[in-house]
């Protein structure tokens, strides 16, 4: 009797044992072959394509570290991290290691947006200046018929200037948030510089004008408003929207790092522009944003936000954004750019599956690759490799593109001759981009592969487009 009772005692140990093994392993065997498929996110039509090792691509590429996580039937399935937080102190990344989110910061702070519009303290229709008492934006000739709202800020539709943020270094003297608005910071001053609702372009500083409202309408700090109504209750209890990070966090921050390999001075940089892009944040932490949302999406239950909003939330307006995040066809999301850093948030429309990648340098690049091998292995819709074709031209032709173009409110850009291609940069570039043509007059980014369309009339060049930014040659 004693060895029978002994016999089921062993048995019931270890058969339980043998299944979450097997489960282990085939997540482990589903992560190496992550790690092992990477390809290239641009592809030239005719050209093999190359299968890369996550961490030797590190290496290639100059990026320190990089942290994933992945949601698989809506619950987070794994979450790692590779190279390096700090390489001088070397200080390698963990899941836990915190990364600045960038422009992902502004889909979150969107989220509390959403739940003063459902509470009725404000109307997403009704202008900001309704809201502001500390600040107001200053009315003009474009805000005489249409107003700026908290929608158009939302899904940038809002006619506002100012489309991103440098940030500030350690030891800088850090500006209000006024005084941002103002351009009386490193920025210029956010205006309403066309008429609200006619058209789209990407502006930070009409999610700093919403901070504004939110702080003006709570008497709370941001990071205090976002952490109890937004953060907590998501389950980001590591996360913040503190600026500069505060020092509890400094041994879990990962250090900002320059494409060159530089540190960011002071480690890491600062931003009063949080709503924008000020939330520090970890891959499995950010991730539970787009669990919450996708919930409700995928089961039309009220969640932290009511089922409604989630949907109109995530209804594609104007160059494919919706109320915060951006939004496609079979999925929504947002990317994210800090001084030394990236972030690419994805989730799934039609699948329990959501993807967070963040890096501390200002080449992303490798996220891409990484998102290209997730999609393969799970077999998911909606991300594609862009597939570019090159065409000959003769120096000649190419010559006729060569001068000066005007972007309005993103400056000039030059463009030179090059071998086999052109060479554009201007005041919105990092660095000269090299451009190669598709068709007689489409050229496209050998990095990233964004069109660059040259406009004619006749056999002259008359202008530039960039996405639906047109500017005219001047020179």
């Amino acid at each position: 009797m004693r060895n029978l009772i002994f016999i089921s005692l062993l048995f019931l140990l270890f058969g339980c044992s043998t299944k979450p093994k097997k489960e282990n392993t085939e997540l482990e065997d589903k992560i190496t072959r992550i790690e092992n498929g990477l390809q290239p996110n641009l592809q030239i039509e005719g050209d093999s394509i190359p299968n890369f090792n996550l961490d030797e691509r590190l290496k290639e590429l100059g990026i320190p570290g990089v942290s994933i996580a992945v949601i698989h039937n809506g619950k987070l399935e794994w979450a790692k991290g590779y190279g390096m937080a700090d390489v001088s102190e070397n200080h390698p990344v963990t899941s836990e290691t915190m990364f600045l989110a960038g422009s992902i910061s502004k889909p979150v702070a969107g989220l509390r947006a959403h739940q003063l519009a459902e509470a009725g303290t404000i109307r997403l229709d009704s202008s900001v200046n309704k809201y502001l008492t500390s600040w107001k934006l200053p009315e003009n000739e474009f805000t005489e018929k249409e107003k700026v709202t908290t929608r158009r800020i939302l899904n940038h539709t809002a006619g506002l200037t100012v489309w991103g943020f440098p940030g500030y270094d350690k030891g800088d003297t850090i500006p209000t948030v006024p005084e941002v608005l103002d351009g009386k910071g490193n920025t210029d001053s956010v205006r309403v510089y066309k008429t609200p609702g006619e058209s789209w372009m990407f502006s930070g500083g009409g999610y700093t004008i919403m901070q504004l409202m939110m702080t003006d309408l709570e008497g709370k700090s941001f990071p205090e408003i976002m952490q109890t109504n937004v953060l907590d209750p998501l389950g980001m209890t590591a996360s913040t929207f503190e600026n500069p990070l505060p020092e509890k966090y400094h041994s879990i921050a990962a250090t900002g790092y320059r494409e060159n390999g530089d540190e960011v001075e002071g480690k890491w940089p600062i931003y009063p522009e949080m709503a924008a892009a000020g939330l520090w944040t970890t891959p499995s932490q950010l991730i539970l944003w787009a669990q919450e949302v996708q919930k409700i999406q995928q089961t039309q239950k009220d969640g932290l936000l009511k089922t409604q909003t989630v949907n109109e939330m995530l209804t594609e307006g104007m160059n494919e954004y919706g109320l915060g995040p951006s939004v496609r066809e079979h999925t929504y999301g947002h990317g994210g750019a800090d001084e030394g850093f990236r972030a690419n948030l994805v989730a799934w429309k039609e699948h329990p599956v959501a993807v967070v990648m963040m890096v501390n340098s200002d080449n992303g690049s490798i996220m891409q690759e990484i998102l290209l091998s997730i999609v393969k292995e799970y077999k998911l819709p909606g991300v594609d490799p862009m597939v570019r074709k090159v065409v000959e031209q003769s120096e000649e032709e190419r010559s006729k593109f060569v001068g000066t173009y005007t972007f309005p409110e993103m400056g000039e850009a030059f463009v030179v001759l090059k071998e086999n291609g052109l060479e554009i940069d201007g005041e919105f570039t990092d660095e000269p981009i090299m451009l190669l043509p598709e068709t007689n007059t489409q050229y496209f980014n050998k990095s990233s592969g964004t069109y660059y369309t040259f406009h004619m009339e006749e056999e002259t060049v008359t202008g530039i487009q960039l996405w639906d930014r047109i500017a005219p040659k001047t020179k």
